[in-house]
């Protein structure tokens, strides 16, 4: 599968935050921390690539001549820059190419050449969006994206749109335009994700939503966690949150104001912050992810990585059966795409399908946690980062 499409909740270097060991040295925690610490390089999302791609034909465009380097800012500030691969002006538009680098992730799109081919629109038209070859369409409902749309995901949208922006009024520019993303081979590298059983038809999607691709090793990052929170705890901090990336992270902060030295970035590893965390408790854990992959740990699964768990729909139409759905609804939930589209049905119905996941994920975070005394609350949220989903209020794990 595509690293970047392991779930909705999209996982990105954070800024680093600090805290003072016990042992008198400066620690430092947080989620740039943990990734310094696997020693694993990062890379860069195809929505990144994408943008990059897309900065440098528009600036050709208007100029004629393609900017190589090309930077951008990604939504955390970074400003990478990128080398075209490619690059072609004519009367009709300007195209420019940005090969993905992954960095140490074992990425099916690294090394994949992103192409982004960018025309003028008439006046008013605003910046419409394109499946080229290599990038898929949208079929089934129950993604980010209404059915008919090529597959760029939302933050990737934003992006671009925001460059174009840019560099339409450094220049004196409308910024009305058609962009075409396209990846090279993409049809063939989708066959190695799961883009097809959701509906995605046609190649890859362009995803990302902080343009950064953190790098996937399991025991380097299990072995991170580790080390965050044991930083925390010598930093004397009573509350930690596990999350599944950056989405979740935010959703954390706003909700609790915790510092940086209190984030775990949990990634797929769930049962590794749990099995960690019994052996050293911290007087309160918040699990915050997106709302598919939890459901995954309130299905029983510790490892929420897309490659050794899915999203159980008939699983989500039980839960529902206990929150009010009747029989139609239930099995519309059952053979539902997506979890998000699960999720959409039961709002829509007035089922607390969001509420009735994250309490689940707490007795199961709770069983793993064997009496430890720690008060566990969960979250789940959508790709925006709004909360769809609340467990009860947190109480210290034993007896009551």
């Amino acid at each position: 599968m595509d690293a970047e499409a392991r779930g909705a909740d999209d996982s990105g270097a954070g800024t680093a935050g600090g805290g003072t060991g016990a042992a008198g040295g400066e620690a430092r925690g947080g989620r740039s921390a943990q990734l310094k610490h696997t020693g694993l390089r990062p890379g860069w999302t195809t929505g990144a690539c994408a943008t990059a791609a897309t900065t440098a034909a528009y600036t050709a465009l208007l100029t004629g001549d393609f900017p190589d380097p090309v930077s951008i800012t990604l939504p955390k500030g970074q400003t990478p820059a990128f080398a075209l691969a490619v690059e072609e002006l004519t009367p009709q538009g300007a195209s420019a190419g940005v090969v993905k680098d992954a960095g140490d992730d074992p990425d099916v799109t690294h090394g994949a050449l992103v192409r982004s081919t960018v025309r003028r629109l008439p006046p008013g038209s605003g910046v419409v969006f394109r499946a080229g070859p290599g990038v898929g369409t949208v079929t089934l409902p129950g993604l980010p994206l209404d059915v008919g749309e090529p597959a760029v995901n939302p933050v990737p949208r934003r992006l671009m749109r925001e460059h174009v922006e840019r560099v339409a009024a450094e220049h004196g520019a409308a910024g009305d335009v058609e962009i075409t993303v396209s990846v090279d081979h993409g049809e063939e590298i989708a066959r190695s994700t799961w883009n097809g059983r959701l509906g995605i038809l046609g190649g890859l999607s362009i995803l990302g939503t902080t343009g950064v691709v953190v790098p996937y090793s399991c025991s380097a990052w299990i072995d991170s966690i580790r080390r965050g929170v044991d930083v925390a705890r010598a930093a004397g901090l009573t509350h930690v949150a596990g999350c599944t990336g950056s989405t979740s992270e935010r959703t954390v902060v706003a909700e609790y104001g915790l510092p940086d030295i209190a984030l775990l970035d949990m990634g797929d590893f769930a049962g590794a912050v749990l099995k960690y965390v019994r052996r050293h408790p911290v007087d309160r854990l918040t699990v915050c992810g997106g709302f598919a992959k939890l459901s995954k740990l309130a299905a029983g699964h510790l490892d929420l990585h897309s490659a050794r768990s899915q999203v159980d729909k008939p699983f989500l139409a039980g839960l529902a059966r206990t929150g009010g759905a009747d029989e139609e609804l239930a099995s519309r939930i059952a053979t539902a795409n997506t979890g998000l589209e699960a999720l959409r049905l039961c709002e829509a119905a007035g089922v607390p399908l969001g509420d009735l996941v994250a309490a689940r994920a707490r007795d199961e975070a709770l069983s793993v946690l064997r009496g430890a005394p720690v008060a566990v609350d969960v979250i789940c949220v959508d790709r925006a980062g709004a909360v769809v989903g609340r467990s009860v209020r947190p109480s210290v794990n034993g007896p009551t």
